[in-house]
């Protein structure tokens, strides 16, 4: 059931001009593999849910696969959300315009026009997807992607490594509900998509 649930997705993301297989092959293909190895913390301790099977992955978010696919995911629950764009780009852009607009729009009514923002934390980041637009849009800032699959974040660096930016992000394998990291050291603190999964 779930193998046949998992094909009548990938199959609706094609449909949609999605290249889920392509996509998934090509990072599977490339050097994620030694990524993986220079990004992971060894010492890390999961919690009991994330070692749970989720969606359609038995190993849940700590598998290749699930890593592999992640971004034609994202893409196509954006056009499943914006289903009149035109196309999966405009989907994206438009569910990603809108929760950058509320950053702004609440970051100038409660810090004000004159606090810049410098250091941005996105948590549960995923294969790096939301931390390259909040890196994008505020191309100043320093912006670091954590997550707790160094599957994911192996993609997400790979991928980055691709790219030139003049503040390259940086990848932190870490549990967001105890992240290590200094407190009052980020200006702004992203959790994208992240809450629903792990309270479902």
């Amino acid at each position: 059931m779930k193998l046949a649930s998992r094909e009548v997705i990938i199959r609706t993301a094609e449909k949609s001009n999605i290249p889920w297989r392509e996509m998934t092959k090509k990072v599977l293909e490339s050097d994620v593999y030694e990524v993986f190895e220079r990004i992971r913390d060894p010492n890390i301790v999961y919690p009991d849910y994330y070692l749970s099977p989720f969606h359609a992955y038995d190993e849940g978010n700590l598998s290749w696969l699930a890593a592999a696919e992640a971004e034609a995911a994202t893409l196509s629950i954006a056009k499943r959300a914006i289903p009149e764009a035109t196309s999966i780009e405009e989907a994206n852009k438009i569910v990603r315009g809108n929760w950058m607009n509320a950053i702004e729009e609440h970051h100038l009514k409660y810090s004000g026009e004159n606090c810049q923002i410098n250091d941005i934390l996105d948590i549960g980041c995923s294969v790096g997807v939301s931390t390259r637009y909040l890196a994008e849009r505020f191309p100043s800032a320093k912006a670091v992607g954590l997550d707790l699959s160094p599957y994911f974040l192996a993609v997400a660096a790979q991928k980055e490594e691709q790219l030139s930016r003049q503040n390259p992000i940086r990848w932190v394998h870490a549990n967001g509900e105890a992240t290590g990291l200094p407190p009052n050291s980020f200006d702004v603190v992203s959790l994208a998509y992240v809450v629903i999964s792990i309270i479902s």
